[in-house]
């Protein structure tokens, strides 16, 4: 692979544009090459010179001792500016008639590269600097409340004595190590008496010492228990209820093992994002400097000029190559988390911080292909087997099927949208979006888009089975005695699909499944739950399912009241209609809390305006329904106008808030300043095909006549049109999440710490009242 490739592969997409421009280095020295080539048009002879000419200096280049100063072609100089920061700026020293504006300007631009990722660089290494003495905090307190918690019968002092000599020093800085407190541990878990040094089975004077040392030390680090405080991050329905009804943002430590696991788990997921985002920098730095030695090197071979030595050494002696603080950190954060974290075990704990990379399978291929074979295979003889039978033109064989096709399309909405989320998947990693980072995902357990497209037709293929089974034993006159049984096979198959979704062993992609529970469970609990953008998003998706929900209504009353003659009992019924009209709000009210949660604890007045158009789409769904079941010219009136206003909010939102687009200042007409996509085009396209759909409900109010399609099946194709809007949704919202990620650098998830020292929170306070 190309350094080009391989160089963009391995950047981290927040941090793009901090990297080094190397294609646009690249372009400068390509107007160099044709402006070369220009002036000398190639000759045999002058060939055989130039490539005499490369070798002596490519010789000369090699060996160690450098040329004289005149045969340099630039001079680096180093300019101090504010905060001790260095900016370099280099100068071509031939004369333009040698080396031409293009040269100049390459070295300018190789400055400006140089010095935009050295500070970029430094920031995040200061920051990381910082965050470790952070961490070196909360592990103090996370030894002493261990401590307290495997021995209760320790107290501690009733008055704080300030932080010990040994806990100042432990905070990492330039010199110091998290291995202090690995140590500070040891000392307080450790008995007193196994630290004594035994002569003949007395203890001696020297032992006496280092016991009193060993009960000073425990004394002092139990003190921090008296300045900490234990955060209440309000994720859970417990913590929020007492969060909003105390205004309890912080609570009192509690002794105990439950406490302690919670803690531990939320230090262990502090470490590995901290780790990882070490990592990162590390990387970083690498292809930087990979890139600058590659980009001079095509310099010199171009141009036969010497200039890469002078320049690398530049480049080395920067804080770019020459800082070691990120290599020390992960060092002793890999000694800090295997001690305390992974007992000792460097494999276990080294598995948790460096999860394995997932590798694609040749079989999910195989079968991605077989089942999609299958599933066309099956779709081919389900239509052969409706024009054989003429079910669709007979009476009795038009109500059957009307009667089961509600039953069927939960499946195909199902299989739709799966499709439809691996068509996304697929174009966010060809277009470079951070989709596993945006949705939270634990590295190496996120689904890849051959993975969805596998799981998709795999639930098509089982659904077109059941189908033509159920419809050849219905209609086989020889069958009859297998008809009762027939018509539970669509419950067998939603059985089947609900027992893997809930099924607790590591099979069919369980981690994946047990996110998607919980994002589940966080939707249906929203307000009890702090918002995230999994839990959201699934939300918006489940908007698009309303038809989806309402199917399993109807699977309970088919199941209730009838077989073939099921429909006409169920929409005749009253609870049949008061739940239709709850199941079609439901997931709108979900959206409606979540904005409510989160417009209370942000304050941020967009997610007021975005509660406003949710309960404005829920009385526009209300009105509808009850147009659908009811009729009259009053509810037809209300109806359009409650569902025009409320699709105008939602046109408005998704693309001007939701894509970030129709910006009147924007570089790129009517659109944002950065886009992802090349092709202006799509996104005008995607804007007009967004409002078309969204105002797909008008059948509805306007049925069309289409003598070809039934009822159940004019509802079953626009909601299917609806899934196919969410799906293009999808992509324009997660690009919209990533460039915004873009813009602020924003490559890791924060998790807040556990602890909370009172003396920070004085500090605080101090600070505002100044």
């Amino acid at each position: 692979m190309k350094f080009g490739k391989a160089f963009k592969k391995q950047k981290v997409p927040e941090w793009t544009e901090a990297y080094v421009d190397y294609n646009g280095l690249k372009h400068v020295l390509q107007e160099i090459r044709r402006l070369k080539q220009s002036k000398q048009p190639p000759t045999p002879l002058r060939s055989a010179q130039k490539r005499n000419s490369s070798g002596l200096n490519l010789q000369a280049r090699n060996s160690y001792g450098m040329g004289d100063i005149e045969d340099q072609a630039i001079a680096v100089n180093t300019v101090k500016q504010q905060n001790s920061r260095k900016l370099y700026n280099t100068e071509f020293l031939l004369s333009p008639e040698e080396g031409g504006e293009n040269e100049k300007t390459f070295f300018r631009k190789l400055d400006e590269e140089l010095n935009k990722v050295n500070t970029f660089y430094k920031d995040k290494v200061e920051e990381v600097i910082n965050e470790a003495s952070l961490l070196n905090k909360q592990m103090d307190a996370l030894i002493a409340f261990r401590t307290k918690v495997m021995n209760p019968h320790r107290g501690t002092s009733s008055s704080p004595k300030g932080i010990p000599t040994d806990v100042k020093n432990s905070a990492v800085s330039k010199t110091s190590s998290p291995s202090r407190a690995a140590a500070t541990e040891q000392t307080d878990l450790e008995s007193p008496v196994e630290l004594q040094h035994l002569n003949n089975g007395k203890v001696t004077g020297s032992s006496l010492r280092e016991d009193a040392n060993v009960r000073e030390n425990e004394t002092h680090s139990l003190d921090i228990l008296d300045r900490v405080k234990i955060t209440n991050p309000l994720e859970s329905p417990i913590s929020t209820i007492r969060g909003f009804l105390m205004d309890e943002k912080e609570k009192g430590l509690s002794f105990n093992k439950d406490e302690l696991k919670k803690v531990e788990e939320r230090l262990k997921n502090i470490f590995s994002e901290y780790y990882k985002k070490l990592q990162l920098l590390k990387n970083y730095s690498f292809m930087n400097l990979s890139a600058f030695s590659k980009i001079l090197k095509k310099y010199e071979k171009i141009t036969s000029r010497n200039a890469a030595r002078p320049y690398m050494r530049m480049v080395d002696s920067s804080y770019l190559g020459s800082c070691d603080e990120v290599s020390g950190l992960l060092d002793r954060v890999e000694a800090t988390f295997i001690k305390h974290f992974a007992k000792s075990n460097r494999r276990e704990g080294m598995k948790l911080l460096r999860p394995k990379q997932k590798t694609e399978k040749h079989c999910i291929t195989f079968f991605s292909g077989f089942f999609s074979g299958f599933t066309i295979a099956l779709l081919i003889a389900v239509i052969l087997l409706l024009e054989a039978k003429r079910l669709i033109d007979e009476k009795d064989g038009n109500l059957y099927i009307n009667s089961i096709l509600p039953l069927y399309s939960f499946h195909a909405y199902l299989v739709l949208h799966t499709l439809l989320y691996a068509a996304n998947i697929y174009l966010w990693r060809r277009y470079r979006i951070n989709y596993p980072f945006i949705f939270g995902f634990k590295q190496g357990t996120e689904l890849g888009y051959q993975e969805v497209f596998l799981l998709g037709n795999g639930l098509a293929m089982l659904a077109l089975a059941t189908f033509l089974v159920h419809l050849h034993i219905q209609m086989d006159s020889g069958a009859q005695d297998h008809q009762k049984y027939a018509k539970f096979m669509p419950l067998g198959l939603i059985t089947v699909i609900f027992i893997i979704m809930f099924c607790p062993f590591n099979i069919v992609y369980h981690s994946s499944r047990v996110f998607l529970r919980k994002s589940i469970f966080r939707c249906i609990c929203a307000p009890l739950y702090k918002v995230t953008l999994p839990d959201f998003f699934l939300a918006d998706q489940l908007t698009s399912q309303i038809q989806a929900m309402r199917s399993i209504e109807y699977y309970i009353c088919y199941y209730a009241y009838g077989t073939s003659k099921g429909q006409n009992k169920c929409t005749t019924r009253d609870v049949y209609a008061v739940f239709y009209f709850i199941i079609g709000v439901i997931p709108y009210w979900l959206r409606f809390l979540q904005c409510v949660r989160r417009l209370l604890e942000e304050r941020d007045y967009c997610h007021g305006c975005n509660a406003v158009r949710y309960f404005s789409t829920i009385i526009a769904v209300v009105i509808r329904t009850a147009f659908e079941l009811r009729k009259g010219l009053t509810w037809k009136i209300l109806a359009i106008a409650s569902s025009a206003i409320a699709t105008i909010m939602n046109t408005y939102w998704d693309i001007v808030v939701d894509w970030g687009l129709l910006h009147k200042k924007s570089n790129n007409f009517l659109l944002r300043d950065k886009l992802v996509l090349s092709h202006k085009s799509v996104y005008f396209s995607a804007m007009v095909l967004d409002v078309l759909l969204r105002f797909a409900w008008v059948q509805l109010v306007f049925p069309f006549d289409l003598h070809s399609l039934s009822g159940n099946a004019i509802l079953i194709t626009f909601s299917s049109l609806e899934i196919l809007r969410r799906g293009m949704w999808n992509f324009f919202r997660l690009e919209n999440e990533h460039l915004n990620n873009v813009g602020k650098y924003r490559a890791f998830k924060s998790v807040p710490l556990p602890f909370n020292y009172n003396d920070e929170n004085d500090d605080e306070t101090d600070d505002k009242d100044d």
